[in-house]
């Protein structure tokens, strides 16, 4: 019973809107109806802000972190903490507060990882503003994020409950990330706002880099 209410409670932490909220405390605007329709932080941003957006980032983050608190308090055992995490990612991507839609889950799984392991925190917090900042496309950031996870944690030999997280929460974040992978290969993503303008990798394009003219 515990793992059940510590599973079901961790998807309705992940699936609580805060992209929609900050978007419309800032701008009155429902993202859902601009930019990519996610409830993210990239499109915020895009749509509402920098600082709704990041709002939205750390609040998705707090959610994960929140679902895995919830299972610790209840006492359920290593797996029990692995479902509940991967069921915020999962509440984030298709919440039932939107009709089952929402983000792409990188803010979400960065929590409920540094609710597992805290030094998690820096390393891929770092690792998304870094890539963010080199490449300007948030979708590598992200996936970036998402390779990482069970590769850190294997690296790291880890228990098994965070590279139990780990594997479905980068399949759920790049699942999610579909149409931005396709265009990123067609070279036709959007960049952030702030970036330095160094080509994403040659794996996510078909065309060689083209310089700014």
């Amino acid at each position: 019973m515990k793992m059940i209410v510590a599973a079901l409670g961790g998807y309705l932490l992940g699936s609580l809107p805060a992209g929609l909220l900050w978007g419309w405390v800032f701008r009155r605007i429902d993202v859902r109806r601009h930019g990519t329709g996610r409830t993210g932080g990239t499109n915020v941003w895009r749509t509402a802000g920098l600082i709704p957006a990041a709002l939205t980032m750390i609040s998705d983050g707090l959610k994960g972190a929140a679902a895995i608190w919830l299972a610790q308090a209840l006492h359920v055992n290593d797996w029990g903490l692995a479902l509940a995490g991967v069921l915020a990612v999962v509440g984030h991507n298709y919440s039932c507060f939107l009709g089952f839609r929402g983000g792409a889950g990188t803010s979400t799984s960065v929590g409920v990882a540094a609710a597992l392991w805290s030094p998690a925190l820096p390393i891929l917090v770092g690792l998304a503003v870094g890539m963010g900042l080199l490449v300007g496309h948030a979708s590598v950031a992200s996936i970036s994020v998402a390779l990482s996870l069970p590769i850190l944690f294997g690296v790291l030999k880890m228990p098994a409950v965070v590279v139990g997280f780990a594997l479905p929460a980068m399949a759920l974040t790049l699942w999610a990330l579909r149409p931005n992978i396709r265009r990123l290969r067609r070279r036709e993503e959007n960049f952030l706002p702030i970036y330095l303008k160094i080509p994403p990798p040659i794996c996510l394009s078909r065309h060689p880099a083209r310089r700014d003219e």
